[in-house]
């Protein structure tokens, strides 16, 4: 086995074990609102159109961190977040 394989071998066992070892209170439960939270969408990346109506659709943010373009987040998130701030919230699907 080369090298390169056998250290991502063992990274992999190692990233797997120390999941394991978490435990299943790890993982947050399902969010039960979510906020629109404007200022943190990467270029390409917002969940969809700008809040100045620029553009209607997921994927047009044409810079990093604009004000008018947003992505969804677990309400209480937003806030949280450098440059992040809420602009509506609303309920997670049951």
């Amino acid at each position: 086995m080369k090298s390169s394989n056998k250290a991502l071998g063992l990274t992999v066992a190692g990233i797997l074990a120390a999941g394991l070892s978490v435990g299943a209170n790890a993982v947050p439960a399902q969010p039960t609102q979510w906020e629109k939270c404007a200022g943190i969408a990467k270029a390409g990346a917002n969940d969809c159109g700008a809040l100045d109506a620029s553009h209607g659709c997921a994927g047009q943010a044409k810079e990093n961190n604009s004000p008018n373009e947003w992505v969804y987040v677990p309400a209480g998130t937003c806030d949280k977040i450098t440059g992040g701030k809420v602009k509506a919230v609303k309920p997670a699907k049951s």
